[in-house]
């Protein structure tokens, strides 16, 4: 059966979208959980914090076993996991319960999230179609994390905590009904490696369907004890002992998933994707990219409500506008793509993420929103979408279709763990600096202030890291896109 390619995108962006909207519409509904399920306050960190560990830790894993064991297959066994989840979560009546269920909630958007680009890249052919499906998945994604928060505090205040969790009931339902429809099946073709013993990555030797279980094992538990680290390093600190164990145990199993890898037949990631100038650079912009959005919508979000007075649904709609400056980014950003090739539009979009962290800076706890906060909040929306649609259409340039889930897997898996690392050393070194303003005798919001404008300098820097990613990026032609096209069209 023939199937519409944009019909096809229309359901991974909108899956795409639902998992990035849940990252950040439970924020808001933190203080009634905490309430209602009586969870501490060290212990209330984990309702983000378990989802988190679980997403970073098996993108890798869920990428791959899209190659091999289908596709569609494995989001659509995402979708349910994170449906059925988050059905749990909404219905928990003790903080253990909910804890698990944002787990298995971060399982399932491990599973489904790199099945669904890795669809995307073998759906749409290299040129104009495939960078306007990568705009149309960048904006969606954008646009949920800033609707997140508003559709949160519209959730909490109308109805309850518990809805920030049955929204997504609904909207996985309908995506199972159609997915079959509309999202063709496909899976990895075995082909022989250059140069190695084996096919790589999909056959053993003997031409038996192999899969690397100590790669997953060591991948899987080395992204696991990384991120576990990071989480903990906000409440206990870098220097503590639990923290500077899960760190250094993480990057030794990480080590030694290299060495699995370069000598494994069936390799969970095969070493033959970062000979990739594109991928490898497209990876570090993107990781720069997600520690600098992550930590400037943290920072922000507090600054709104704990410097400025905001309400969850004030703070919420405050942001709508860098939301709505990210969609208007992809579609243009997906189009200069075309024209000019990717590395000039990557390196004009981390100039003006730079530009409006800088902007933001000069914020006061005084001023208006429409001079003080707007015009940085928009600059960031349009860079920070800029740098990620050519990032992501350099990524998946050079990858073949064996590789698609491998490599959104990879691509993804840097996102997640740039952001979460970056994060945690920007709210650090921002609560340190307000501690210490504190201690200094300043009043609490002056304190704040001071935090906010340290954290964001800190964000500023990444994003200055992400100029030099740009420079770095070889430069995907709009010649060679232009010339697939052409081809396709023969």
């Amino acid at each position: 059966m023939r199937r519409s390619p944009w019909a096809t995108l229309v359901v991974l962006a909108l899956a795409q979208f639902a998992v990035v909207l849940d990252v950040t519409i439970v924020n808001v509904a933190l203080p009634d959980i905490q309430r209602d399920l009586g969870f501490s306050a060290a212990g209330l960190q984990w309702v983000i914090n378990s989802y988190t560990l679980l997403f970073g830790g098996f993108l890798l894993l869920g990428g791959r076993a899209a190659d091999l064991l289908g596709r569609r297959r494995m989001f659509v066994a995402g979708l349910v996991l994170f449906g059925a989840a988050s059905l749990v979560a909404g219905l928990s009546t003790t903080s253990g319960v909910l804890v698990a269920t944002r787990a298995a909630q971060g399982l399932g958007g491990a599973l489904m999230s790199p099945a669904a680009l890795s669809i995307l890249t073998v759906t749409f052919p290299q040129g104009r179609d495939r960078n306007i499906a990568l705009g149309v998945w960048g904006g969606l994604a954008g646009l949920g994390g800033t609707l997140g928060v508003v559709a949160g505090g519209v959730l909490v205040d109308a109805l309850s905590w518990r809805w920030v969790f049955f929204v997504n009931v609904p909207i996985v339902v309908a995506l199972l009904a159609v997915v079959r429809v509309f999202v063709a099946e496909s899976v990895a073709e075995p082909r022989e490696a250059d140069g190695q013993t084996g096919p790589a990555g999909q056959e053993a030797p003997d031409g038996r369907r192999a899969f690397d279980a100590a790669g997953a094992i060591l991948g899987t538990a080395g992204l696991l004890a990384v991120v576990y680290g990071v989480v903990r390093a906000e409440p206990l600190g870098w220097g503590s002992w639990e923290v500077m164990g899960a760190l250094t145990g993480g990057v030794a199993l990480l080590a030694a998933f290299v060495v699995v890898e370069v000598r494994s037949v069936a390799p969970l990631v095969p070493p033959r994707l970062f000979r990739s100038r594109s991928l490898t650079t497209a990876s570090l912009a993107l990781a720069l990219n997600g520690g600098a959005f992550l930590s400037m919508f943290f920072l922000t979000a507090l600054f709104l409500q704990q410097v400025r007075g905001d309400s969850a649904l004030a703070a919420g709609l405050h942001f709508l506008p860098m939301g709505v400056a990210a969609v208007v980014a992809a579609a243009v950003a997906s189009q200069l793509v075309t024209r000019i090739g990717t590395r000039p539009v990557q390196l004009g979009g981390a100039a003006l993420s730079v530009a409006g962290l800088v902007t933001l800076i000069q914020a006061g706890a005084d001023g208006s929103y429409l001079t003080a906060l707007l015009p940085g909040l928009v600059l960031f929306g349009f860079g920070i979408i800029g740098v990620g649609v050519p990032a992501q259409i350099a990524a998946v340039v050079d990858v073949e279709p064996r590789d698609a889930g491998a490599a959104s897997g990879v691509v993804t898996t840097f996102y997640q763990i740039g952001g979460a690392l970056g994060l945690a050393v920007v709210s650090t070194l921002a609560n340190s600096r307000t501690g210490a303003a504190l201690a200094g005798g300043a009043s609490e919001q002056t304190a704040l202030v001071d935090g906010f404008h340290r954290g964001l300098a800190v964000a500023t820097g990444l994003a200055a890291a992400g100029v030099l990613a740009a420079l770095a990026s070889p430069r995907v032609a709009a010649a060679k896109a232009r010339a697939t096209e052409a081809a396709a069209a023969v």
